[in-house]
């Protein structure tokens, strides 16, 4: 669980006045306010009020600027901001500092979390910032009353997924990109701008003269995203106009079949029993058992097995068929092991399991 201080900016609500009545060029937001109305509408989550905040993850740049000042024009006095400072670069504050001067002119509350990131031996950078940003965007939500939270990655971003995940491999659940919507436990993350090309956002952003800052990191071509982003979309969308569109629906394409994968591997896990009965698990065909295996694993985890981790897997359980027979597999941080008749799914030591295991190794 990375470290984290929260600070929350409480600036005095300001009159706000709709916009469209204030500046005629806000007409050009009518679009987009509609498709923000949509999508809480299509998703049956309730319009944000004083009761049922709305809260925008808010770094200041091009997209979540466009992101939070349409909704905050839409729903004044409903709208919070919350912004992960991850402190892994030196414009780090100036972003902070950004982000708070905007939301006190807006009348936006706004809270900044700030994360502490510990990379052990065989961490990614990038996966541990990731999920540091969701646990501090959902500990943030709650403390400021929201049970949404929105997200500002647009179609241009999901059209880079795609291509990251053709580029490892990926299955269909990975070529499915990101989902329109997330909901984990009483939270609920929503990507409302998912079909929109980013160059709508920045024509939008321009003809209001909002100001939002550049991370300087995202021209930095030594991260796989970066060089898809300023290398291979490019060219692909000289060869393919219609490329990120194309891509998007591709993508929702995958959606609907993992999400048939899911269905299918519920109604094999039920049969099989959770934790997994070796007998049963061998009685599926092996695209069956693949699936089901890789959907336990999900749940169970919080993401899928490697495809050398479930191949090797799959390999162990055909062989089981002795009482004597041993599995023990990494997976993930963990690793699954062979209890009697079923599989089970062991969770890596926390540091303060692994120092008292340890020292009582030691005292041994």
């Amino acid at each position: 669980m990375p470290a984290c201080k929260a600070t929350v900016a409480s600036p005095t609500p300001k009159l706000t006045v709709p916009a469209d009545s204030v500046n005629p060029g806000t007409s050009s937001l009518v679009p987009l306010r509609r498709a923000l109305q949509e999508w809480l509408s299509q998703h049956g989550l309730p319009t944000p009020g004083a009761y049922t905040p709305l809260a925008i993850a808010y770094s200041g740049g091009l997209d979540s600027t466009v992101l939070l000042r349409v909704a905050h024009s839409l729903w004044p006095g409903a709208v919070v901001a919350i912004h992960i400072n991850h402190g892994l670069q030196t414009a780090a504050a100036g972003f902070e500092s950004h982000c708070t001067t905007t939301c006190e002119q807006l009348g936006v509350p706004l809270s900044v979390m700030r994360a502490n990131i510990r990379l052990q031996p065989g961490d990614s950078l990038e996966e541990q910032a990731r999920d540091a940003r969701y646990t501090l965007l959902g500990q943030a939500a709650g403390a400021l009353g929201a049970r949404v939270v929105w997200l500002a990655q647009h179609a241009n971003d999901q059209a880079e997924t795609i291509v990251l995940a053709l580029s490892r491999g990926a299955g269909v659940s990975g070529l499915a990109g990101m989902g329109d919507i997330t909901v984990n436990g009483d939270l609920t993350f929503g990507r409302p701008l998912l079909a929109l090309p980013q160059a709508r956002l920045r024509a939008l952003a321009q003809a209001q003269g909002w100001d939002f800052v550049d991370d300087p990191t995202n021209h930095d071509t030594r991260h796989t995203r970066n060089r898809i982003r300023h290398n291979v979309m490019p060219a692909l969308s000289q060869a393919f106009p219609q490329i990120v569109a194309t891509l998007s629906r591709s993508a929702r394409h995958c959606a609907q079949a993992d999400d048939l994968l899911v269905e299918l591997a519920r109604l094999d896990l039920q049969a099989v029993g959770v934790p997994p009965g070796l007998r049963a698990l061998q009685s599926l065909t092996t695209p069956r058992l693949s699936n089901a295996l890789r959907c336990w694993l999900r749940d169970t985890t919080g993401r899928a097995p490697s495809t050398a981790q479930l191949g090797e897997l799959l390999k162990q359980i055909v062989v089981a068929t002795t009482r004597g027979h041993h599995i023990d597999i990494k997976v993930g941080k963990g690793r699954v092991v062979r209890a009697g008749h079923h599989l089970a799914y062991v969770p890596p030591l926390s540091p303060t399991d692994s120092a008292a295991k340890e020292q009582g190794q030691n005292e041994a």
